[in-house]
């Protein structure tokens, strides 16, 4: 079984790191300057700028 790799605010952070705000397609590239946290694991996800958004783990680090 997969992990998720799209979150819900309100939803606890699975690993520590860094997420970024994704738009509604992840592939559709339309958000400059995304906004960017870093949690821990066990954090609770925070709202984001618009409710058609997710957080996605930002893998390029």
């Amino acid at each position: 079984m997969g992990q998720e790799n799209q979150f819900k605010p309100g939803w606890e952070v699975p690993n520590d790191g860094e997420y970024v705000e994704i738009g509604e397609h992840p592939d559709s590239g339309n958000l400059h300057n995304p906004r960017k946290i870093r949690l821990h694991k066990g954090d609770t996800f925070p709202e984001t700028t618009n409710t058609n958004r997710k957080w996605t783990r930002n893998r390029n680090k």
